[in-house]
């Protein structure tokens, strides 16, 4: 008895490009490994992994994926041994199928030239074809079907019918009453189809595999003496230095130790415009360096960066279906049966009852099992899904699966943190009033004084107003911090003080002027720093969490995007809760929250709207997030917990992406259905003129190709969502 895993098994499953396949491999492994509950596939990557504590080793598994026609090696290191193998494999099915096409023109060519063109569009089923252009026709058949061939047979033998054994069966009908010319086509059609296939999710495959290709291969690594040399990315330890040249990709996440440039941050946040880096800046993996050299000090190993978390996770949706997914998955399970009941029961029935001619009603049967084959519906779901997840990540939106792609566009509330997602989450100094004789300027460089000293945010954001202006800064002597009520010190030989309102009240030096005026400033939702000396009072400033510049109109295009409600929670005062939702253009506020207070006010929320999304910073929002239909981290880049917390991750700061995400998954809705309806819809024409004897098989099959073709370009417009700018 083997023992059981301790981890997840991974491999590689060479020829796994379509849901059928992962049909056959769930048969096949479901009970060797305690049900199929225990399987996870990603047909994205050819990917599928064995859950851990199954008692079965890799040898039984490569074993057993082998009995179904398929190979599999084992993943290593995040991806499996691609020696040239999957290339090959292309390459053969591109040369059999183009030799399949090549030998069926020449058949017919050859008919006509011997007997007439008539013969090769109006064959009869008596009527055989040269024995040259027979010889053509067997080997057009042969090279069509030679990749299906095994496939088709273990259906057989496990009474499992597939789209494989449809086709084959389809063929050998078509030859056994005759029809060389149409069996031909049969069998070239459906490999082109296949081939268009697998081409169309390897464009899917490569859209997120562009995403590890912006990682240079290798770092400018910095020696202990200062010289440098090129290692790989992998070999760089957290701490190690490396240099950015002006225009090189930057290959780890890190920190600006030296230099100042602009960084493109567009592959993964989408941003349009570079964003500055000086000493202390975290820079990430792929995104690429502007004008000036830097020096940064990697803060993650390779594996580890923010741009192979996003790869990793990408990859992984796969295994997270959307429930149109689930719903075609299910469909194909009981249709295929169906249809070969069907085709036998046209078959049987029509000579039997009601006398008609067994050769006539065999062809109707094989046009139906032609018609009837699945692969347009199987395959318009999933490439949808790939392409609109990669367009996606393209543009700085991280889904973590298919099921939470189509959840936006149902969407009837959404719910928002303030700071950091209405508001950029810093202060900035928006007021200063000047008392007693002062001026702007000393009352600035008194406050920015006293708090050079201190970490408190209201400080840091005093001194970045003066430093802005240029302020020089006098030195302050025995400064002290009053514990929850602010500091003070002697600048010059003079004692100053700062602080809050209630320390102002609590020195007694407050007048119903001075008292007036801070309460105004304190309703239109500002912070307020008081400063003063033993005489009087300075003056005061005003800071405030400042409203995104983009929050305004993201909230209009919420509702333009059909959003109803539009809510904001906060465990912010009510005053600044109800003054950044004024300026916002919230329809609601609710202030004063803890986090289970917001998980109660998502509740209520969903009751009424039924599908809600909340919007937060990952971390102190995750209760609400894990409660609400959809969670949504806003600027999760370079934040591990926000990353790995929410459904959705909107990689930069910006709050746009939210309604641009409601219009593509929209898009992807309506893209699916379209499939859907289409693919369905051209079956049920078909089988309706088949019963009525006005279809033959080549125009089946044209059809049906034709079908797959369709849906999958179709789903591939997908891959050229509007990039946000």
């Amino acid at each position: 008895m083997a023992e059981p895993t301790s981890r997840f098994l991974s491999f590689r499953v060479h020829g796994l490009d379509c849901a059928e396949e992962v049909a056959v491999l769930k048969r096949e492994l479901g009970p060797l490994i305690g049900g199929e509950a225990n399987l996870a596939f990603d047909v994205l990557n050819a990917k599928m992994t064995i859950a851990a504590g199954v008692r079965i080793t890799p040898a039984e598994i490569v074993a057993a994926v082998a009995r179904t026609g398929m190979r599999a090696d084992l993943w290593r290191d995040g991806k499996a041994d691609q020696s040239g193998d999957d290339l090959h494999e292309g390459y053969r099915r591109a040369i059999l199928t183009a030799a399949s096409g090549a030998l069926l023109l020449a058949g017919a060519g050859f008919q006509a030239n011997q007997s007439g063109l008539r013969s090769v569009f109006l064959e009869e089923g008596t009527t055989s074809p040269p024995p040259v252009a027979l010889v053509f026709f067997v080997l057009a058949i042969l090279a069509g079907v030679w990749t299906v061939l095994p496939k088709a047979w273990i259906a057989c033998r496990r009474f499992r019918p597939d789209m494989n054994l449809l086709m084959v069966v389809a063929v050998i009908g078509a030859v056994a009453i005759g029809q060389w010319l149409e069996a031909s086509t049969v069998a070239f059609l459906f490999a082109f189809s296949l081939l268009l296939e697998a081409w169309s999710v390897g464009r899917a495959r490569r859209a997120v595999a562009a995403l590890i290709a912006l990682t240079p291969p290798e770092a400018r690594l910095v020696n202990p003496d200062g010289s440098e040399k090129n290692v790989a990315p992998e070999d760089v330890p957290i701490g190690g230095q490396f240099r950015i040249r002006p225009g090189d990709r930057i290959p780890l996440d890190g920190r600006v130790v030296e230099g100042t440039g602009s960084v493109d941050q567009s592959p993964i946040t989408g941003e349009s415009v570079p964003v500055l880096k000086t000493s202390g800046d975290e820079v990430f993996a792929g995104t690429i360096n502007g004008e000036g050299a830097l020096t940064v000090a990697s803060t993650r190993l390779a594996t580890e960066t923010t741009l192979a978390r996003i790869t990793r996770m990408v990859g992984d949706a796969q295994s997270r279906r959307a429930p149109s997914e689930q719903w075609v998955e299910v469909f194909a399970r009981y249709y295929t049966p169906a249809v070969m009941i069907l085709a036998l029961c046209v078959l049987v029935i029509p000579p039997l009852v009601f006398d008609g001619a067994w050769g006539e009603w065999l062809y109707r049967a094989l046009v139906l099992l032609v018609i009837a084959c699945p692969c347009a519906l199987v395959i318009s779901t999933p490439v949808s899904i790939v392409a609109a997840l990669a367009a996606a990540a393209r543009n700085g939106v991280l889904i973590k699966g298919g099921v939470y792609i189509e959840a936006p566009a149902r969407l009837q509330a959404v719910a928002m943190d303030k700071t950091g997602t209405l508001t950029l989450g810093r202060s900035e100094v928006v007021e200063i009033v000047p008392l007693s004789g002062h001026t702007e300027t000393e009352l600035l460089e008194t406050a920015a004084a006293l708090e050079s000293q201190s970490t408190h945010p209201l400080g840091r954001a005093i001194l970045a107003c003066a430093k802005a202006r240029g302020l020089a800064l006098p030195s302050v002597e025995g400064f002290r911090i009053l514990p929850g009520k602010g500091a003070e010190g002697r600048i010059a030989g003079t004692p100053y003080w700062l602080g809050s309102h209630r320390n102002l009240e609590e020195r007694g030096q407050e007048t119903p002027e001075v008292h007036a005026r801070l309460e105004l400033i304190s309703a239109a939702g500002r912070a307020v720093v008081v400063i003063g000396n033993d005489r009087h009072v300075c003056g005061f400033l005003g800071l405030a969490d400042m409203v995104r510049p983009e929050a305004r109109q993201a909230v209009a295009d919420l509702r333009a995007a059909g959003v109803r409600h539009v809510v904001m929670l906060t465990g912010d005062n009510r005053g600044t809760a109800e003054a950044i939702a004024r300026e916002t253009g919230v329809d609601e506020v609710h202030a004063d929250l803890l986090p289970e207070g917001k998980v109660a006010k998502i509740e209520e929320l969903m009751a009424k709207y039924g599908a809600v999304a909340m919007i937060g910073d990952g971390v102190n929002d995750a209760p609400a997030m894990g409660r609400a239909t959809i969670g949504l981290a806003m600027g999760a880049i370079g934040t591990d917990a926000a990353i790995e917390t929410a459904d959705i991750a909107l990689m930069s700061d910006d709050l746009a992406k939210l309604p641009w995400l409601i219009r593509h998954s929209r898009r992807t809705l309506a893209v699916i259905r379209q499939n859907i309806v289409f693919a369905l819809g051209v079956k049920m024409l078909f089988l309706v003129l088949t019963l009525l004897g006005h279809s033959s098989m080549w125009a089946a099959v044209a059809a049906d190709s034709g079908a797959t073709i369709l849906v999958m370009f179709n789903a591939l417009r997908l891959l050229s969502a509007k990039r946000m700018g």
